[in-house]
């Protein structure tokens, strides 16, 4: 599905299902550390009902299944869904997964305690999304939004391969991280308060070849280049890689979480 957002990479059109298959393989890296802070907050545990929007793969379903949750997971794109559900299933894990923009999702209200959105959150129309999703909640429910991302201007392979994304695609608004908390819309308040927030730092561990493929699987590559520039692209940061990258190695990240209860 391609979608054109004007607060996203100045309007550059961009459809994730063309690099699910990238994304399956090389985007599920967030480590055990990630995971374990939601536990520890006591969300997405058993006994919990939990949806996940934007859910992509599945990434955040079947990593957290061992926590014991019941996980649905939506996402616009097919693409996508069809890849979270052979995941999935693969894995013997039972997840029920929906392809619908998070603004067109259609679930009973008081359905969830828990509603997640990792790494998608600045896609939402917020306006229409806000209090449909406090519609979702039981009571007391929780939001919980979550974001890792690579730092720059911190380590030297993320910056190198920023760079040359940058240079394919100039709009991309998906580059030139600091660590910040996450941003949460004005309208926001007036369903949800601010609980807790937590920014903090990681060191996720890569190969040539997945580091390739997970930039591979950004939207500023492989959901909105051309063929032509794909392949240009693939063989410079390949070409890159071999003169800075040695064959194992660490990429500086930040992770940050917000944590909302239902008014």
């Amino acid at each position: 599905m391609v979608i054109t957002d004007s607060r996203i990479d100045d309007g550059k059109a961009f459809d994730w299902g063309r690099t699910s298959e990238e994304y399956a393989k090389y985007r599920d890296i967030y480590p055990d550390e990630f995971y374990r802070k939601i536990a520890d907050r006591g969300l997405c545990i058993n006994g919990q009902k939990v949806l996940d929007l934007g859910t992509g793969t599945g990434v955040l379903p079947r990593n957290m299944y061992r926590y014991g949750a019941s996980w649905t997971g939506t996402d616009i794109s097919p693409e996508q869904i069809e890849q979270a559900k052979r995941l999935s299933d693969e894995a013997g894990m039972k997840i029920d997964y929906y392809a619908v923009p998070t603004e067109e999702i259609d679930f009973p209200a008081g359905s969830f305690d828990v509603i997640t959105a990792c790494q998608c959150f600045w896609y939402f129309d917020h306006e229409k999304v806000m209090p449909r999703l406090a519609e979702l909640l039981k009571p007391d429910g929780k939001l919980l939004i979550l974001y890792m991302a690579w730092l720059p201007y911190e380590d030297r392979i993320a910056g190198a391969s920023e760079e040359l994304v940058l240079r394919y695609s100039p709009k991309w608004s998906g580059g030139r991280e600091t660590k910040h908390p996450i941003g949460i819309p004005e309208v926001a308040y007036e369903y949800f308060e601010l609980e807790d927030h937590e920014e903090y730092d990681l060191m996720v561990p890569f190969t040539r070849e997945s580091w390739h493929g997970r930039m591979k699987a950004c939207r500023g590559v492989g959901a909105s280049l051309t063929g032509e520039e794909l392949v240009k692209w693939d063989e410079e940061h390949r070409g890159l890689l071999e003169r800075i990258a040695p064959d194992k190695f660490e990429v500086h990240h930040y992770a940050a979480l917000a944590e909302l209860r239902k008014k």
